[in-house]
C-alpha cells in the first residue's frame, strides 16, 4: 500500500518511534520513487542504507550508500533521496533533534 505525502508518494512508511523532537523510521522506495528535494529547519536527517544502492544527493556533493552504510544531512541542506539509478532502495531514516518540517526545493 502506497504512503502518501503532501508532496510524494513512497511505498511504505514503517515508524519505529516517535517523540515530539525525534522520529526513526524504515522508507522502502520502489522503483522510480523518490523523496523529492527539501531541506529541514531545525532537523538532521541520518540516513542508513538497508536495501540498495542509493544515492542522497545534496547541494553540493551526492552521497552513494551501500547497505550498511550511513550519511547525516544538516538542517537548511538541500537534499533528495531515491535508489541509485531509478532502482528500488530501502533505509532507515532518524530525523531530529527539533521539531519537523519538510520544506519543498525546486531541483
Amino acid at each position: 500500500m502506497a504512503h502518501a505525502s503532501e508532496w510524494y508518494t513512497i511505498e511504505d512508511r514503517q515508524l519505529i518511534a516517535e517523540t515530539p523532537n525525534l522520529r526513526v523510521q524504515i522508507l522502502p522506495l520502489i522503483k522510480g520513487q523518490e523523496i523529492p528535494w527539501h531541506h529541514h529547519s531545525e532537523i538532521a536527517d541520518t540516513i542508513i542504507c538497508l536495501d540498495g544502492p542509493m544515492v542522497v544527493q545534496t547541494k553540493p556533493a551526492d552521497h552513494e550508500l551501500q547497505p550498511g552504510e550511513r550519511c547525516t544531512v544538516p538542517p537548511l541542506t538541500a537534499h533528495q533521496v531515491a535508489g541509485k539509478d531509478g532502482a528500488g532502495c530501502r533505509f532507515v531514516i532518524i530525523q531530529g533533534i527539533g521539531s519537523y518540517d519538510f520544506v519543498p526545493l525546486a531541483p
